[in-house]
């Protein structure tokens, strides 16, 4: 959630997108799943972290709310771990980009690395769809040093989140530093090297003239395949991070253009209210993966009879959910096929999934088995045999197969690239999940 707010925050649509009534439900669910020590949790049920805890009081602040207890114990937990200083990478990003944090105290995320060739194993192109999704908006975000308004509540929360005043901070130092309980995976030397040389000579060259000029083309071309990825899934993204990074960068293109006016809308997409208060899903939906469960195992019963109009029901969503065409420029823009697939999702989300497309397959051929009378017609051979194309289009050379996208990489790359978390390759495996693929992150 914190993510989608930032993004909102920025771009000066919070207000327009969320209600006074989102508002309070989006607190109430914070404020219920603060930890008793005070702060937050990366994950829900998890231990806090500086990552979690900055990311929801920030959160808390720019929906307006003002000083209690919840606040003061988070601000506390914050204060005695360092303070937001030692936020990991991804949190002094995103605290950067809405005026929380200095870009001086950020690794470089240089843009210029998607102008290399393409047959580099280094090339984004060649990271999984997750990594290159997020770290595309991410660069451009650091190319352009982008800082959102400054208003009298981002300067507030200045000096709440720092044990010292804002000026007086080390960004530098701040640059390496990471509190306990985030560092999950601690720099080899290896690494430590590779942030040494792009952080003191890779960016202080690429920012000289007329070597600088390269930052303006990555950036020109950062933006070409944003547009792409918004365009693609109708703008709901592979995933909320990069639909709010997307969005931002849309903004600073063009504070009026279409593509912020269509991203908005389908920010609804991921909200999702409970008992607990609203929230937001870590994908727009799994409509078309659980459904399918969900046919297969009702064609095990006997109660097929009875539960005909469910099925039906069930039969026209999954067929109106296929993928039917491949993405215009799939190659130039790294995408794989996705003509005959399903997504997670709806067709709109637009990323076709092997196992999803695996299990949509396994129940539209359990329904064909039934009289077309009591569950609708079958859907038509040549889109099954899309299906199963695409389904095979998903093998690796070794004989395994991937979920979103072939392998495209070494594994060694895991040894020298540490931006993300999950900045990893997909280590495949043999076994087979519902008849197609499963595997490993």
């Amino acid at each position: 959630m914190p993510i989608l707010i930032f993004a909102l925050h920025v771009t000066g649509s919070l207000n327009t997108v969320l209600s006074t009534e989102h508002r309070r439900e989006i607190c109430r669910y914070i404020y219920n799943h603060q930890n008793e020590d005070g702060g937050w949790g990366t994950q829900v049920l998890g231990p806090s972290t500086m990552f979690g805890s900055c990311l929801n009081y920030v959160t808390l602040r720019l929906l307006g709310e003002v000083e209690n207890d919840a606040l003061t114990n988070g601000r506390a937990w914050i204060l005695l771990r360092g303070s937001a200083t030692a936020i990991p990478q991804w949190g002094k990003i995103w605290l950067s980009v809405v005026g929380l944090y200095e870009w001086s105290g950020n690794n470089s995320i240089v843009p210029e690395l998607w102008l290399v060739p393409h047959f580099l194993p280094i090339h984004p192109g060649r990271f999984w769809c997750f990594c290159r999704l997020v770290y595309m908006p991410m660069s451009y975000l650091y190319g352009k040093k982008f800082v959102g308004p400054i208003t009298p509540t981002i300067m507030a929360i200045r000096e709440e989140l720092y044990s010292v005043s804002y000026n007086e901070i080390d960004w530098n130092k701040a640059r390496d530093t990471c509190a306990k309980e985030d560092l999950r995976y601690p720099r080899s030397l290896l690494q430590n090297v590779i942030w040494t040389c792009l952080n003191k000579f890779v960016e202080p060259v690429l920012n000289c003239w007329p070597i600088n000029k390269l930052r303006d083309t990555a950036l020109k071309n950062l933006m070409k395949h944003i547009h792409y990825e918004d365009e693609s899934t109708k703008y709901i993204g592979v995933c909320p991070i990069n639909k709010a990074l997307d969005m931002i960068c849309c903004w600073i293109e063009d504070p009026n253009s279409d593509a912020l006016k269509l991203h908005l809308p389908r920010i609804y997409d991921y909200l999702w209210l409970a008992e607990d208060g609203m929230k937001a899903q870590v994908y727009d939906g799994c409509q078309s993966w659980e459904l399918a469960f969900i046919v297969q195992a009702y064609c095990s019963t006997d109660l097929v009879n009875e539960l005909g109009p469910t099925l039906r029901k069930a039969h026209e969503f999954i067929k109106s959910s296929q993928v039917l065409e491949n993405h215009p420029n799939s190659e130039t823009y790294y995408r794989h096929r996705s003509k005959g697939s399903w997504t997670l999702s709806t067709a709109d989300n637009g990323w076709s999934v092997s196992d999803c497309t695996a299990e949509a397959l396994k129940a539209l051929l359990l329904l064909s088995k039934i009289s077309p009378n009591l569950v609708g017609d079958p859907i038509k051979g040549e889109r099954l045999h899309d299906a199963v194309d695409c389904l095979l289009s998903f093998m690796n050379k070794d004989g395994t197969f991937s979920t979103y996208e072939c392998k495209r990489t070494t594994s060694l790359l895991e040894v020298s690239i540490s931006w993300f978390y999950f900045y990893r390759m997909e280590n495949q495996v043999l076994q087979l999940f519902g008849d197609s693929t499963c595997d490993q992150v």
